[in-house]
């Protein structure tokens, strides 16, 4: 299937690449695809209001027929689950496997809320005052806006948006200039499932196309109640800082600089699989790859080996075929990065394995890099600092404290993992004293996550939670009820009035 049919399968012909502001090229060879038009920042208000009005109309529908549409949703994204993967892989360069698996997660996800749908539960709180009772109810929030990033298309989306219409919130998503058409491929689906729903409110799910000056004013407007945004940490602190402006909700996933500790008791064929899995799939670039691997002196040297032998052994090539097992970078910018930071590892005591350009012969217009592996002596600057790139850093502790200590010296904190066999070094990793990070898995590596657990919570930002769990009161709000069934008005001791 060629990159035009893959387009047209996904209900995106040849129309979209006529004359726009926007081109969209594709990581696997590098040439134009689509261009898009634009929308206006007062093409974002228009969808705003537009939202708004949905709003009014949908929070009043009963929660179970909300989870109605999700679940047409997830029945439309089943059947179209092939298409929508190759074009994942077209448009972000992850291998199709993982295409398939982001669309699984929007699966999942549309499952997860349709059952949520019946579960808003509130409490029944005992109160001190006689006769009186007091209940705790969840409420639509309002407006939702979803900013995506380029290498998660549509997975980040699905975690907010199932979630946020079966609690009642329309949604208007904002994806990454660099993948805008899986939103679009995801917004027609969309529009079907809202078809055979049938009395939706207009407005309920848009889709905007654009630059930071969207995501700007959708971060700015006091109509929109929740921004929840998927990417880097600087693009994070703009968007939190422009909603805390005027006290609005954020929710936030951004940075990993993700790290595994292996343990001289670990299962090391397990260990190993899971660090190359972790660290070279999506080339690098999810927010949960693995970035930064701490190995006990006593077993450090054999781990190096066995890497460097699966990573010589790593198919890389075109991520639409099915025997690849790496795919491009996005863009030349990324491996700019790449390269840039291999440098610094070198000038920092670093042992570089790998990390050249391949493919160049093949794929002029791309960017294809050997993953790479950095024997570090110490946990320096550059360590610190994550890039967005297939970049394995490689550093020795003596205890297990020291390793906790690395582990939490940085200052992102979204996923971690230890592989151990000792429950006393597991138990201790997943306690207060342990992992700081949002995720914490033993003998699992930290890329990825089910949809049944709150995915999320970066220490450096404040960072928020999406998917499972009681993610969902973040797209609702809480209200507390007091109801007096007494003849009796509780007053301050001795008060009383004669009417």
């Amino acid at each position: 299937m060629d990159h035009s049919q893959i387009l047209e399968a996904c209900g995106l012909p040849h129309g979209t690449d006529g004359p726009g502001g926007l081109a969209v090229t594709t990581p696997v060879d590098g040439s134009v695809i689509a261009r898009l038009s634009q929308h206006s920042p007062a093409q974002a208000q228009e969808a705003i209001d537009r939202a708004a009005a949905a709003f009014e109309i949908w929070r009043d529908v009963p929660a179970p027929r909300r989870g109605a549409l999700v679940r047409l949703i997830g029945k439309e994204l089943r059947a179209e689950k092939e298409n929508l993967a190759r074009l994942v892989s077209l448009e972000c360069g992850k291998i199709v496997q993982e295409g398939r698996g982001e669309v699984q997660e929007m699966i999942d996800i549309c499952d997860f809320a349709l059952g949520l749908s019946r579960q808003l539960y509130g409490l029944t709180i005992a109160s001190e005052r006689p006769g009186h009772a007091m209940r705790e109810t969840w409420h639509p929030m309002g407006v939702c806006a979803i900013i995506t990033a380029f290498n998660f298309p549509v997975a980040p989306w699905c975690w907010n948006a199932a979630l946020a219409l079966v609690c009642g919130d329309p949604i208007i998503a904002k994806p990454s200039e660099k993948a805008p058409l899986c939103a679009l491929a995801v917004q027609r689906i969309c529009e079907r499932a809202l078809e055979r729903f049938g009395d939706a409110p207009d407005g309920l799910v848009q889709t905007l196309v654009g630059g930071a000056e969207l995501g700007a004013a959708l971060a700015a407007s006091p109509r929109v109640a929740i921004v929840s945004a998927t990417g880097s940490v600087p693009m994070g602190r703009k968007v939190a800082g422009a909603a805390a402006e005027r006290m609005g909700r954020c929710i936030l996933e951004l940075g990993g600089n993700n790290a595994m500790i292996i343990a001289p008791s670990a299962d090391l064929e397990l260990a190993v699989r899971a660090a190359v899995f972790s660290a070279v799939g999506t080339a690098g670039q999810r927010c949960t790859s693995l970035r930064r691997l701490i190995v006990h002196e006593d077993v450090a040297d054999g781990v190096i080996t066995r890497l460097r032998h699966a990573y010589d052994g790593l198919r890389i090539g075109d991520p639409l075929a099915e025997e690849t097992l790496v795919g491009p970078l996005i863009d030349s910018d990324a491996g700019t990065a790449m390269s840039a930071a291999l440098e610094r590892a070198a000038a920092q005591g670093g042992t570089v394995h790998g990390g050249a350009p391949v493919l160049g012969d093949r794929f002029p217009g791309a960017t294809y890099r050997q993953p790479a592996l950095v024997e570090m002596p110490e946990q320096s600057d550059v360590v610190h600092a994550e890039t967005f790139a297939p970049i394995l850093y490689v550093m020795r502790y003596r205890t297990l404290d020291e390793a906790i200590a690395l582990q939490n010296a940085v200052p992102q904190g979204l996923s971690s993992c230890i592989f151990s066999t000792d429950i006393r070094e597991c138990e201790r990793f997943l306690s207060a004293s342990g992992s700081d990070c949002g995720i914490a898995n033993v003998n699992i590596g930290p890329s990825g996550a089910e949809i049944g657990g709150a995915f999320g919570g970066e220490k450096e930002t404040g960072g928020g939670r999406e998917s499972g769990s009681d993610a969902w009161k973040g797209y609702m709000r809480r209200q507390t009820a007091t109801v007096n069934w007494s003849r009796e008005l509780p007053l301050a001791q001795g008060i009383r009035f004669d009417l």
